[in-house]
Formats: structure tokens, C-alpha cells, sequence
């Protein structure tokens, strides 16, 4: 691959692949004297990346899944080429994907000619490849989801959400965002004794004002290293908000933080599948009661079976007690329940997980030795010293 400057708007002798007949009305503009190829998704597969020194997406040409694939074969390949992707609908799982690639760039339509060039112009300014940024430099996003009301997933989001405020010597300022998403009744705010301030309904029909300025006048911060995304109890809520809105802010908070933490309502919206899409872990939070675990067990096969997903959500079975509190089941007959492995367990500290909501924040602040705080940091240590899982297998052209 070429590591020479591209002339500012010039793409004269580059090997440009575009995805997307749409783009051939390009030709003549910003990809004058380009060596054009337009494609589809079998190409990327056939050129292994060796033949093209930009690729150009056109966002409005595919559907969401399949927009995923192509970012996830880029994401597969040692050095990508630079790519751009355009279009009017920018799906937010799509769009974190590509910004994690060395070089990448997202141009929202309408746009012109002159935009589209400034941007190639910019990506190209020195294609030699770059080395991957530093750990916590990419933004990286875990869904927590209860299997049944009162599981205690909240709980699970914010301890975990301030177990990953802690794990860095000296812990960064604002790394860290814990975004409640249960828009009609969330209970985050009310248990970390803040206000909520996220107003998304007013953004419904201009999701794309929302920007990083905008995003700050939602938060409410918590503690030097986190902030708080929650919107005032409303039970009109899930009606009001619109899928856009709710997608922009998690599309603008991955962009700002290096940790968001997403507290999952439990049943599916409209933005549900798009938003796991979009997230590195998926955690799926039971009870250890035969109802919440066959609850848990359904959940999961739901996620794994949504169309797109890639995403293996983890069980993590909430409030293990010992047998002389009922005749709970153990780990491995909760095993057999679901049908799976759970990926933790947290114990049971009624006492610590009171005195907190009573008090206001996380149970590490006012109980720093409770089972809770310790078996939630052995879970985010493991689950954050592990790679990004990325399954990646690019399907043909229909």
C-alpha cells in the first residue's frame, strides 16, 4: 500500500473501492481519476485489502446487518484500508464499529461534493498504517439486562460502572458512563442519590442535534471518574422517545468516554436489538429461582438468535446464598436451568445493598468490603482484561 500523500481532493491513480451503486454518480467528482471499482459485499472477501487504498460505503444502499458485516471485515483485516461512510441513515452500531478502525471517517447526508472530498483528503493525508491506540483509548461498551423485574441488574450497572472507574493508577476524570436506558420508571438516579437530567423526548425528531455539548447538558456527574445519563421518570417515555434519539446518544456517549455502562430495560424496544448490536458484552442478570432462570435462559436464545448478532450474552446469577436461606438451587442445577455456563456469581448482602440505596451510591463507597464489591471486581477484571470479541464472517451479495 502506498504511504505518498494524496494531493488535498485528489484521488488521481488511487484504487478505490466503492459499495454501493449509488457512488457511480461520484465518478466525475470526488473520484475523478480514481481507479473506480464498484462493488459489493463478495468483493471484500476477494480482495483480502491487498488492491484498495480507500474504501467508500454508502450507508443507504444496505441494510443494518449488512452494513455490520462490511465494518467487521474491515475490523477482521491487520491494516484496513481507510474508509468513509456515507449516507442519510447511520446506524449507531455500524457507526462505532467503523470509528474503531485506524483510519475511518462518517459523513451524514446532505453533503456535497466538496464535503466528500475534504474528507477522502483527510483520511489519505498519509495512508501509511498507524498502530492500534493504547488500551482504554477505544470506547468500550457492556448492556446489562435483568431476566425478571427485580433481578437487580441496576445494582449489577452501577457497581460494575464504578468497579471500571477504579481499575486505572491514576483512575482518568469522566472515563467512565453509566447510561440508564429504562426511560419510563429507571431507578439508577434515585440509587446513586442524583438527579436526572436526560431529556430525550424534546430530541425525537432532531436526533442529530445531539453532539458531544449536547451530551453534557445531560449528564449528571457522580464522582470524579463517572457520569450519569438518566432521564426523568416518565411512563410515556418509551412512546415519546424516538429510536434515533436513543441511538445518537449512545452513538455521541461511546464517542466521548473510554467505559459506557448501558442499564437495559428488559423488554425489547424498537432500539434494542441495534443497541446490543453495538456493545462489546451483553449481561444478562437472574436470580437464582427456577422462574428467573428459565426467564434467563429465554432471554439469551433471544439475543443469540436476533438477526446480525454476534454477541454471546453472559448470565451473571445475582444474590447466591447459601442452602440455609431456602432451598435455592446450586450453581451447576442452575447450570442444567439454563442450559448454559453463568459467567458469575455475586453473592447475596441484603444489608450492604440497603444501607447504599438508603444512603445514595455505589455499594463499594459504603460497604467496601461486601461480598457484592468483590465478586463484581473479579467480574469486571476478567471481562475487561479480554479482547473485543469480534466475530467476523462477511456474507455474499443477494
Amino acid at each position: 500500500m502506498s504511504s505518498q500523500p494524496t494531493p488535498a481532493g485528489g484521488l488521481a491513480g488511487r484504487r478505490v473501492l466503492a459499495l454501493g451503486k449509488g457512488l457511480s454518480a461520484l465518478a466525475d467528482g470526488p473520484f475523478a481519476g480514481a481507479h473506480l471499482e464498484i462493488g459489493g459485499l463478495e468483493r471484500l472477501s476477494a480482495l483480502g485489502f491487498a488492491d484498495a487504498e480507500l474504501i467508500v460505503i454508502d450507508a443507504d444502499a444496505w441494510e443494518p446487518q449488512t452494513l455490520e458485516l462490511i465494518v467487521k471485515a474491515l475490523a477482521a483485516c491487520p491494516a484496513p484500508p481507510p474508509a468513509l461512510l456515507v449516507g442519510a441513515h447511520l446506524p449507531t452500531a455500524v457507526v462505532r464499529g467503523l470509528l474503531r478502525l485506524e483510519r475511518s471517517d462518517v459523513l451524514d447526508a446532505p453533503y456535497t461534493d466538496d464535503d466528500i472530498a475534504s474528507a477522502i483528503a483527510a483520511l489519505m493525508v498519509d495512508t501509511t498504517p498507524v498502530s492500534a491506540p493504547a488500551d482504554g483509548a477505544v470506547a468500550r461498551c457492556w448492556a446489562i439486562t435483568g431476566a425478571v423485574g427485580g433481578a437487580g441488574a441496576t445494582t449489577v450497572a452501577i457497581e460494575i460502572a464504578n468497579a471500571l472507574c477504579t481499575r486505572q493508577a491514576p483512575a482518568k476524570d469522566r472515563s467512565v458512563c453509566l447510561i440508564d436506558l429504562n426511560l419510563a420508571d429507571g431507578a439508577a438516579a434515585a440509587y446513586l442519590g442524583a438527579n436526572p437530567t436526560m431529556k430525550l423526548a424534546e430530541f425525537s425528531q432532531s436526533a442529530e442535534r445531539i453532539d458531544a455539548a449536547m451530551l453534557q447538558a445531560f449528564v449528571t456527574p457522580v464522582s470524579k471518574q463517572l457520569d450519569l445519563l438518566a432521564a426523568i421518570r416518565d411512563p410515556s417515555a418509551f412512546d415519546t422517545v424516538s429510536r434515533e434519539a436513543v441511538l445518537r446518544v449512545l452513538e455521541v456517549a461511546c464517542e466521548s468516554y473510554e467505559w459506557v455502562i448501558i442499564d437495559m430495560p428488559r423488554h425489547r424496544r424498537a432500539w434494542t436489538l441495534e443497541a446490543l448490536g453495538g456493545c462489546d458484552e451483553v449481561l444478562v442478570v437472574s436470580e437464582l429461582t427456577v422462574p428467573a432462570l428459565i426467564a434467563a435462559r429465554a432471554l439469551s436464545d433471544e439475543i443469540d438468535r436476533a438477526p446480525g448478532s454476534d454477541r454471546k450474552p453472559r448470565i451473571v446469577l445475582n444474590r447466591l446464598a447459601g442452602r440455609m436461606f431456602g432451598p435455592a438451587p446450586s450453581m451447576s442445577e442452575a447450570e442444567k436451568a439454563l442450559q448454559r455456563k453463568a459467567e458469575a456469581g455475586i453473592s447475596s448482602d441484603w444489608e450492604a445493598a440497603a444501607a447504599s440505596v438508603n444512603l445514595g451510591g455505589p455499594i463499594a463507597t459504603h460497604r467496601p468490603k461486601s461480598k457484592i464489591v468483590k465478586d463484581v471486581h473479579a467480574l469486571v477484571e476478567r471481562l475487561a482484561a479480554e479482547p473485543v470479541r469480534r466475530v467476523v464472517q462477511p456474507q455474499k451479495a443477494a
